[in-house]
């Protein structure tokens, strides 16, 4: 996890997705693509430190309101910024299901599992989704992309699947790497505040368990959103060639450029 998970002042959850083994035997390109949570906090150190590795796409799955709350410290010119003006939203979906309802454990995982199965079928992440995979494919060989949200890990977890789905990698190290958010946030260890910094937001006194869906991952979220679309969709690979438009010349395309 080490080499994968890179550590910044003030970005959390940024790492290399690459590395897996991939379609041919063939391994994903280390140092090509990246995952990470929002930069709106990066520090002068994390700027420098995020300019290392020459990165030229950004596809930044946030709302249009949490892009404006947040900011954006990076990324700097030369950027291309990959986001959607759909979905806009006055409260996060999570926050209003929080205050509206009482909440317990088994319903906050429920919410989670409901909002994975729809995801890949709204329209803005359809918009973004579709985006990513024509701009990573027309990358040069010493840049690199990387995606992002809020917390890098539900938005960006569906699609960073997709694009190891695309690469050849099995489902094994696609969860493994969907999982290593609980990890690479530190998650265990961060519970109990953000939980605290939740209660007192929406005046509630829920008990962290109520939370961890909203801080964490779980392999039956990802497997939601896998099921949704080989429901709506057949399969995985159909999806991907008429609904985001990634057909099979350009599945070889992305194989030839990021597998050796």
């Amino acid at each position: 996890m080490q080499d994968r998970v890179k550590t910044f002042e003030n970005i959390r959850n940024f790492r290399d997705f690459g590395g897996y083994q991939g379609a041919g035997g063939r391994s994903i390109r280390t140092g090509a693509l990246f995952r990470s949570a929002q930069f709106g906090e990066a520090s002068e150190s994390d700027m420098a430190a995020l300019a290392v590795y020459n990165i030229k796409v950004q596809a930044d799955l946030r709302r249009p309101d949490e892009r404006e709350r947040h900011g954006h410290r990076w990324p700097v010119n030369g950027v291309q910024v990959i986001a959607s003006d759909k979905g806009e939203a006055t409260q996060a979906p999570h926050v209003r299901f929080l205050t509206e309802v009482a909440v317990d454990a088994p319903k906050a995982h429920g919410w989670m599992i409901d909002y994975y199965r729809a995801a890949p079928y709204k329209e803005q992440h359809i918009e973004t989704f579709s985006a990513w995979f024509k701009a990573i494919a027309d990358l040069a060989p010493d840049e690199a992309a990387v995606v992002n949200c809020a917390a890098g890990k539900d938005r960006t977890g569906i699609l960073c699947a997709l694009t190891h789905h695309v690469l050849g990698v099995d489902r094994e190290a696609i969860f493994a790497d969907y999982e290593l958010t609980n990890q690479a946030a530190d998650v265990a260890s961060r519970l109990p505040e953000m939980a605290r910094m939740f209660n007192d937001h929406i005046g509630k006194d829920y008990d962290h368990a109520v939370y961890h869906p909203f801080v964490g991952v779980d392999v039956s979220f990802l497997e939601a959103a896998l099921d949704s679309i080989r429901q709506q969709s057949g399969d995985l690979d159909t999806y991907l060639r008429e609904t985001l438009g990634v057909d099979a010349a350009r599945v070889a395309n992305l194989q030839n450029a990021y597998l050796t």
